[in-house]
């Protein structure tokens, strides 16, 4: 495919110092910011070294088996019980869904598609008021289902955190980087690189870079993990190493009027306290959140013949008791070799059991030629056919070469998958960003067949197209 070579977004700056980090995934971590604030040999002593309260926060119930038992002590100056009532947040952003039903959702089969949107100026939006439900499934409060949200904020959470008590957030930032205090410490995290903060941990957003868009899913009732390797054997794709969880940090200081932002049940609300709830100076556990290089990625492919299924591109998955089955993966399409022998290397023609949507964070995607933009998306519901578009698939099969190796640079999409149906909220269908003409893209495709030559296709080059490719 004829592709304009783009490069990823610069490196951004050297990390602080103070932004260290643990790696692994699924490892039971040790921190403290202050040495020997870390109880020995028991997890709640009668009193906590250095006068602090212990706090457990529990992602699991306390009798999952052990291999996927989720926990993590927090030893803390003040507990985090410590706040005024909760009340429903005035005002409260109404474009966050957390119940996909009839009446603030659509089902539809139709292709999608949504141009960027532009990060407001004004007026302010922090992280929590620049979130907004694009699709979903299910019920945050039935525990069982998943939503889609993008986000375009332009200022830093300013004396408040934000807590979902509702699922876990996977954040995929597309322009900015965000800088994330969590009451396990500071993630710095770039366009390129992806945060998945548990369901229950507080933790606030700031934009070193200034207005800031991405996209968000948020799972109800499962946590994510690494997918299991199958005949890939022991190493590939994502390496438990390379997930990186912060060290223990914490701030002391009186704040008096700080706010507690709660999503519980699709809902916002609001607490005061006096203190922030970054105050944890010690914690142990394999409860955490953690953030993921993209580039760091080992992406596994044909060597010989036909399209790899994008299974084989999976980060992390949130499984259904079903074997096989996702509540919702996460999937991308990063640099590589493509070397099939006589085979269509873009994604072929498809028409699938799982709903697809998918977003782009730099470059040009292989099988959209036009119209699909960093920081856009495209939805793909359950069994709604989807593929390349005419410019794409005309020049695939008449370029001159196309069975020489060809390196895919200078692009990066990820895609969320589900085996749940989503309902899309009406201000996405209504969106002025939304692509109205989506269809036509593949609209031009035209018949290849001949019968006359006995069912071989003669291929004329497609119009524009540089032979020399």
């Amino acid at each position: 495919m004829a592709m304009e070579e783009q490069q990823p977004p610069p490196a951004p700056a050297p990390a602080p110092p103070e932004l260290r980090y643990l790696s692994g995934l699924g490892n039971s971590f040790s921190s403290e910011a202050v040495p020997g604030s870390l109880p020995v040999g028991q997890n709640s002593p009668l009193v906590c070294p250095l006068g602090l309260y212990a706090e457990q926060l529990s992602g699991t119930s306390f009798t999952t088996p052990r291999a996927r038992n989720l926990r993590t002590w927090l030893y803390r100056i003040k507990p985090s019980v410590t706040h005024e009532p909760f009340y429903p947040r005035n005002p409260t952003n109404e474009r966050l869904v957390g119940e996909f039903h009839r009446a603030t959702t659509v089902a539809t089969p139709t292709q999608l598609r949504w141009r960027p949107a532009d990060v407001p100026l004004h007026p302010d939006l922090d992280f929590i008021d620049g979130l907004y439900t694009v699709c979903g499934a299910g019920s945050s409060c039935l525990r069982h289902g998943y939503a889609i949200h993008m986000y375009a904020a332009n200022k830093s959470m300013d004396g408040c955190a934000f807590c979902n008590a509702d699922g876990d957030f996977l954040i995929v930032p597309q322009q900015g980087r965000l800088l994330i205090t969590t009451e396990c410490g500071k993630l710095l995290v770039s366009p390129g690189e992806i945060v998945v903060i548990p369901q229950g941990f507080r933790f606030a957003v700031d934009l070193p870079d200034g207005p800031s868009r991405g996209y968000v899913s948020e799972i109800f009732g499962t946590h994510f993990q690494l997918p299991d390797l199958g005949p890939i054997g022991a190493n590939g794709l994502a390496s438990p190493r390379d997930f990186l969880s912060p060290t223990a940090w914490f701030e002391q200081d009186h704040h008096p009027g700080y706010t507690i932002v709660q999503k519980y049940g699709g809902e916002l609300f609001t607490a005061t306290q006096d203190f922030s709830p970054f105050n944890v100076v010690a914690w142990h556990g394999n409860y955490v959140p953690y953030k993921y290089d993209l580039s760091k990625f080992c992406p596994f492919n044909t060597v010989l013949f036909d399209h790899g299924d994008p299974s084989v591109n999976t980060v992390l998955t949130a499984p259904t008791d079903k074997p096989g089955v996702a509540l919702l993966d996460f999937v991308i399409f990063p640099p590589r070799w493509l070397v099939a022998e006589n085979t269509f290397r873009p994604p072929y023609y498809h028409r699938n059991c799982m709903s697809e949507f998918m977003g782009l964070i730099y470059g040009i995607y292989e099988a959209k030629a036009d119209g699909f933009l960093p920081g856009g998306a495209s939805l793909h519901s359950c069994m709604t056919p989807h593929g390349p578009d005419t410019k794409t698939y005309e020049a695939t099969i008449s370029r001159a070469g196309a069975n020489e190796p060809f390196r895919l640079s200078g692009t990066l999409a990820f895609m969320f998958e589900s085996s749940l149906i989503p309902r899309v909220c009406r201000w996405a269908l209504d969106s002025p960003c939304r692509d109205l003409d989506y269809y036509q893209c593949w609209i031009g495709l035209k018949s290849h067949f001949s019968h006359d030559n006995g069912g071989v296709a003669t291929i004329e080059p497609a119009a524009g197209t540089d032979e020399k490719e």
